[in-house]
């Protein structure tokens, strides 16, 4: 049965009037409510025929219709209006984003945070997971006497350091010294290309000290390994139960069991696509069982144009998408932005 145009405006006005309401919509609402020029009567035929093409759902007898994951995948890839977002609504991103952040990891967790706030959904984001980190930066700074912070600093901005023990003999100068020893030998290096020919060169510099370098190069090592380590952040749980859906006590249980495990969380954002950009999944369309009842929208956020993390929002299919999608998609952008700012911060300060 062909889709033509009156059926098409039939089901968009339905499921506008769905995501509003959360009420099965009937044939006499979208006559009455929309301008289409259109008898109850006509729009009830039309009703039916979009029910057997798999569009809509009718949850009872004599009841309204509700849309299918089939009509709301049609209605997001060619019926919705995209609307950009309000300047109040850009302003609030904005000033949840404005904390002082000195780190990527930092950063994905307010993205996770101010998600949630912005569109009254679950929010879930991960930081980059990076198989092999690029050393761009290492510095060792004195804390204490005996004691030194290794700082290290990947290509894609993320900071870790870990506390060594040194020598009381140490000065703070020569910690200054293996700094730029170890940034001029280990840049743009990865931790498995750190071998013993380049070790033995690094201890030649350091001559006397170079018992130092064992504690320090360890140090690197487990800074690398945490952020090869991803992070997975959730936020606004609690917010599902704004919903009629998930007001079942079992129903939002599941819900929350389903988040309750960080592979879980893990699981969710390594599906679906990987490209730049939006990626929506609807319903049954999610590979994962937990949340086949539930919509998904996540978006990568990138590194010089490279997919580096992914943040989402998870909700019920009865989702407001454009609402989602414009926010997410600025938020993206700011990500974006606020990376390379990073990078560039701590590249000067290295």
């Amino acid at each position: 049965m062909f889709l033509d145009d009156r059926k098409r405006r039939i089901l968009r006005a339905i499921i506008d009037d769905y995501i509003d309401t959360a009420e099965p919509i009937g044939s006499r609402t979208i006559a009455r409510k929309h301008e289409l020029g259109l008898s109850s009567a006509t729009i009830r035929n039309e009703m039916a025929d979009l029910e057997d093409m798999g569009y809509l759902a009718q949850p009872h007898t004599s009841a309204g219709r509700v849309p299918s994951d089939k009509g709301y995948r049609l209605y997001v890839d060619q019926l919705m209006e995209m609307r950009d977002l309000t300047a109040n609504e850009v302003e609030n991103i904005k000033k949840a984003m404005e904390i002082r952040i000195n780190e990527l990891s930092q950063l994905i967790r307010q993205t996770s945070i101010v998600m949630s706030q912005i569109t009254k959904y679950t929010s879930i984001a991960v930081t980059p997971k990076m198989n092999k980190s690029v050393l761009k930066a290492v510095q060792v700074v004195p804390v204490d006497q005996g004691k030194a912070l290794v700082i290290v600093v990947t290509d894609a901005g993320i900071v870790r350091n870990s506390l060594v023990k040194i020598s009381d003999t140490v000065l703070p100068d020569f910690l200054i010294k293996i700094s730029n020893i170890l940034n001029d030998k280990l840049a743009g290096l990865t931790i498995e290309q750190i071998n013993m020919p380049l070790i033995k060169e690094i201890e030649k510099e350091l001559g006397q000290f170079k018992e130092i370098l064992m504690p320090i190069l360890d140090a690197v090592c487990d800074c690398a390994n945490l952020v090869d380590n991803p992070e997975v952040y959730l936020d606004g749980t609690t917010n599902i139960f704004n919903y009629p859906e998930f007001r079942d006590i079992m129903r939002a249980k599941e819900f929350l069991n389903a988040l309750d495990t960080r592979d879980t969380l893990f699981r969710i954002l390594q599906k679906g696509e990987v490209s730049p950009g939006i990626s929506i999944q609807i319903g049954a369309e999610n590979e994962l069982e937990e949340i086949k009842g539930c919509s998904l929208i996540t978006a990568t956020y990138s590194l010089d144009s490279k997919v580096i993390g992914k943040i989402g929002v998870i909700g019920p299919t009865r989702m407001e998408y454009s609402r989602v999608i414009s926010s997410i998609n600025y938020i993206r952008r700011m990500i974006d932005e606020e990376i390379q700012k990073l990078i560039g911060e701590h590249l000067d300060g290295s």
